[in-house]
């Protein structure tokens, strides 16, 4: 049958769904959603160093929740035994896997950057990489529902934003597309829990390294910035100067982004005209919550859920205007996105399997 639907009532069977990469940080927070949702059904989970494992023995958060064993099954498998097959796979990998198994009849959601962009060429200069299958980038939808949701309805290829961009694009969109700010000064200071890095090995995210302490990272060239930059030229129509500094923080997830720019000349805003442009921009999305100004985003309100919280402040004294942004890396930034993304594709009401609360404490 065709798997879309106006309502969960007209979905007759289960979407069976694969996850490839199942073991790193997002492929567990997408498993953990996809066992919430009622219309997905997790069937294959892969994993080249655990193969052979439950799911449950990996993560004993899952005993009870699933018996399924982890596979290193490769992509003609999955896409042999799945309607839908999620990559969590590093840039690279991830589009060997879907150039195997786009065309097949089956939807592809891709977590790498590798199908973010529709240049060619700034993604192979920004991964420093040779694209395997370039003819995609132009058929891929970029997976941001609050801007795209009418082309992820009939995608057979998503790929899933950044955290960053995410979390930096949705309070500035707004203002662009209202030609309100200067295009050429936009600053972004963002901040990550370590959890953004995935499963590494690297002493740079150890406990020891990041207790107690905060640091910048790829202060040059990193990869967000150049993805930032097309989404604004995509939807502003503008060319935009991005100065994007990401940080690390010491905590296990969460995203924070302060973001500085500026009225154009001879235009003049007021905190009350910010903050409704905000609330008038996002009124029919869900999950985009925009606050006063007086509130301010912050992170841990936000764990373990799809919602991003937004917020703009006039500075009377310099006539700078500040924009704010917190978010779940792994949520709003990574697996609930994506989540929401797939609800668009198959005609679900965008929050279906999404509405759980933070954790409280």
């Amino acid at each position: 049958m065709s798997h879309t639907a106006a309502s969960l009532g007209e979905a007759l069977e289960p979407i069976r769904v694969g996850v490839a990469g199942a073991t790193g940080y997002v492929g567990m927070e997408l498993i953990r959603l996809l066992l919430l949702h009622p219309a997905f059904e997790l069937v294959m989970a892969g994993s080249q160093s655990y193969a052979g494992q439950s799911l449950s023995e990996y993560n004993p958060a899952l005993t009870g929740q699933t018996d399924l064993v982890l596979t290193a099954a490769g992509p003609e498998e999955f896409a042999a035994n799945c309607d839908l097959v999620i990559t969590a796979l590093p840039h690279g990998v991830s589009s060997a896997w879907v150039s195997k198994m786009h065309g097949r009849g089956i939807v592809l959601l891709d977590h790498s950057g590798d199908f973010r962009f529709k240049d060619l060429a700034l993604y192979e200069k920004t991964y420093k990489l040779t694209h395997p299958c370039p003819e995609l980038l132009e058929q891929a939808v970029y997976g941001w529902p609050e801007q795209y949701r009418d082309e992820l309805k009939t995608a057979d290829l998503i790929a899933n934003p950044g955290c960053y961009p995410t979390c930096s694009l949705t309070p500035l969109v707004p203002l662009l597309e209202a030609g309100l700010i200067e295009e050429d000064s936009i600053i972004i200071d963002a901040y990550s829990g370590t959890s953004g890095a995935g499963r590494s090995s690297d002493p740079l995210f150890s406990f020891s390294e990041m207790a107690e302490n905060l640091k910048p990272y790829g202060v040059t060239g990193h990869r967000h910035q150049a993805e930032i930059r097309e989404q604004l030229l995509r939807l502003s129509g503008n060319h935009t100067q991005v100065i994007f500094t990401p940080h690390l923080a010491p905590i296990r997830r969460g995203m924070l982004a302060s973001m500085y720019v500026r009225p154009k000349p001879g235009i003049e805003l007021s905190q009350a005209e910010l903050t409704t442009l905000l609330q008038d921009y996002y009124k029919e999305d869900c999950f985009v919550r925009v606050l006063s100004g007086k509130q301010l985003p912050q992170t841990r309100p936000l764990i373990g859920t799809n919602h991003v919280d937004i917020a703009a402040v006039l500075d009377q004294e310099t006539g700078c205007v500040k924009l704010f942004s917190a978010l779940d890396n792994l949520g709003k930034g990574a697996a609930a996105q994506a989540i929401q993304a797939l609800n668009c594709r198959y005609g679900f009401p965008e929050d279906t399997g999404l509405t759980m609360l933070p954790q409280f404490i």
